[in-house]
C-alpha cells in the first residue's frame, strides 16, 4: 500500500470522527463550540489541501529522462500530502531524526587502505538471503554516502537499506573518515569538495564485484560529494546512476541562510558541536597541524569550516574552499542520469539557490522539487514513523535504474 496516501474524504473523516469522540459539549452549553472547531478544521484542510499538498516540480531538459520518470518512479509526477501536523520545513527537519523508526541491520565492517595511509570504514549490507538475485556476483549493488556527520547508524541510511533489501540489492554505507568508530592514522578528515576517498571507495566495490550493476545515492553532505565526483568524471565512472537527496547546491547560500539568528539556534550551533565532537577524539593525531583550541571555539559551521577544514584541504580561504565545494558549478559536467530531490523550504538548500537553469541544460540531470518537506525530512502520513517520500522516491528510482536502465543510458 501507498504510505502517505491522502485525499479529501480520508481527511474529512477522520476529522469528523476526532470531533464527534472528543467535542461533546458546545461553548456554553450550546453548538458554538462546535461550530467554531468544525469550522477552524475545515478552514485548515482546505488550505492544506490549496496550498500545502502539492506536485512536486520536475525539472528536466530530456524528454526521454521525463519519460522514464513517468513510467518507472511516478512517485515524482504525484501529488505530495507532507504529514498535515507538521509540514513547515524546520519543523519536519528538527523531528524526522526522533520520530521515525529505526529498522534493525546487520552490518560487516570492512576498513580499507587509501593511497595517504589513511583508511575508511565501510558497513555492508551484504543481502545474503535475496530472493531476487541469489548469484552475489550480479547481485545489483546501491553505495550510501550519509551527510556531514552521518554514518551508517543514521534512520535515513538505515531505510533505505531496509528499501534495498525488500527488491533484493546489496548496499554499502561509505563512512568517512574518522567519524564510524575507527582510528585516524594520518592527520586527515574529509570535506565535500575532495573527492579522492569516494573514488577509492568506488572503484574498490567496483572491482570487486565488476559484473553487479552499480550506482549510487548521496544525502545532504553526502549527496554534495557525489554531485563533485560526478562532475569532475563525467561518464568515466563504473556507476550507472545516482541519486541525490537535499543536497546544499551553493555553499555560500546554505551558511548564510543557517546564520540567521533562528536558524542558528536550531540548526548552526548543534552542527558545530557535532563537528568538534567527531574531531575532538582524533585531538592527539590533529593537533600536529591545527591549532585545537581555536577550532573547538567555533560557535558556526562557517568558522569551523574556516579554522579546520578549509586549511586541512590547502584552499588559500575559505571562500576558495566553499566555491569549490558547490557542486551547483560543476552540474553541467555530470554524465550519468541522475535524480535530485529538494525542498525549496530547507533551510540548508535554500530553494532560491537550486541550480534550475543549470539543470536544464544537461539531458542527464532530473530535479525534483517539493514546496515542503525540509532538510532529510519529507515526513508524511498522520504519523510518519515508517516511510517518507524521500524513502519511496529512492525505493522507485533505483529499481528503476537497476531493472530498466537502459531505456535512459543512451540519451
Amino acid at each position: 500500500a501507498r504510505c502517505g496516501a491522502m485525499d479529501w474524504q480520508v481527511l474529512t473523516r477522520e476529522l469528523s470522527l476526532y470531533l464527534e469522540s472528543q467535542v461533546r459539549v458546545g461553548l456554553f452549553g450550546s453548538g458554538v463550540g462546535l461550530s467554531l472547531v468544525l469550522g477552524f478544521g475545515v478552514a485548515y484542510a482546505c488550505y492544506y489541501l490549496s496550498s500545502i499538498a502539492k506536485k512536486p516540480q520536475l525539472v528536466a531538459s530530456s524528454d526521454r529522462f521525463c519519460r522514464f520518470l513517468e513510467e518507472y518512479c511516478p512517485v515524482v509526477t504525484e501529488t505530495y500530502y507532507p504529514t498535515i501536523w507538521c509540514w513547515e520545513g524546520r519543523v519536519q527537519t528538527l523531528l524526522r531524526p526522533f520520530i521515525t523508526s529505526r529498522p534493525q541491520v546487520q552490518y560487516r565492517n570492512e576498513l580499507i587502505k587509501t593511497a595517504d595511509g589513511g583508511q575508511i570504514s565501510l558497513d555492508w549490507f551484504d543481502n545474503n538471503d535475496s530472493l531476487y538475485y541469489p548469484d552475489a556476483s550480479t547481485r545489483p549493488t546501491v553505495l550510501l554516502l550519509p551527510g556531514l556527520t552521518g554514518t551508517s547508524k543514521e534512520s535515513y541510511i538505515l531505510h533505505m537499506i531496509h528499501q534495498s533489501e525488500t527488491l533484493g540489492y546489496r548496499c554499502v554505507v561509505f563512512n568517512n573518515r574518522g567519524i564510524a568508530g575507527e582510528e585516524l592514522l594520518t592527520p586527515r578528515t574529509y570535506c565535500a569538495a575532495n573527492t579522492e576517498d569516494l573514488e577509492a571507495v568506488i572503484h574498490h566495490v567496483h572491482d570487486l564485484h565488476p559484473s553487479a550493476p552499480f550506482m549510487a545515492a548521496g544525502v545532504s553532505m553526502g549527496g554534495m560529494l557525489l554531485l563533485n565526483y560526478l562532475g569532475k568524471t563525467g561518464r568515466d565512472t563504473p556507476l550507472m546512476a545516482a541519486a541525490i537527496f537535499s543536497a546544499g547546491w551553493n555553499v555560500f547560500e546554505s551558511v548564510e541562510s543557517l546564520e540567521k539568528p533562528l536558524n542558528w539556534l536550531l540548526f548552526n550551533y548543534y552542527l558545530t558541536t557535532c563537528l568538534q565532537s567527531s574531531i575532538s577524539r582524533h585531538r592527539q593525531m590533529l593537533e600536529k597541524l591545527f591549532d585545537m583550541d581555536l577550532v573547538m571555539k567555533a560557535r558556526t559551521v562557517r568558522e569551523f569550516d574556516k579554522q579546520f577544514t578549509s586549511v586541512m584541504f590547502g584552499y588559500p580561504t575559505i571562500d576558495d574552499y566553499y566555491e569549490d565545494a558547490s557542486p551547483c558549478r560543476k552540474l553541467k559536467s555530470v554524465g550519468i542520469p541522475v535524480l535530485c530531490l529538494n525542498s525549496v523550504d530547507d533551510v540548508f538548500s535554500p530553494g532560491h539557490a537550486i541550480p534550475v537553469e543549470t539543470a536544464k541544460q544537461n539531458a542527464n540531470v532530473a530535479l525534483v522539487l517539493t514546496s515542503c518537506g525540509g532538510h532529510i525530512g519529507f515526513l508524511e502520513g498522520i504519523w510518519p514513523r515508517k516511510c517518507t517520500y524521500m524513502d519511496r522516491v529512492f525505493k522507485q528510482f533505483v529499481q528503476a535504474v537497476f531493472e530498466h536502465g537502459n531505456k535512459i543510458f543512451r540519451m
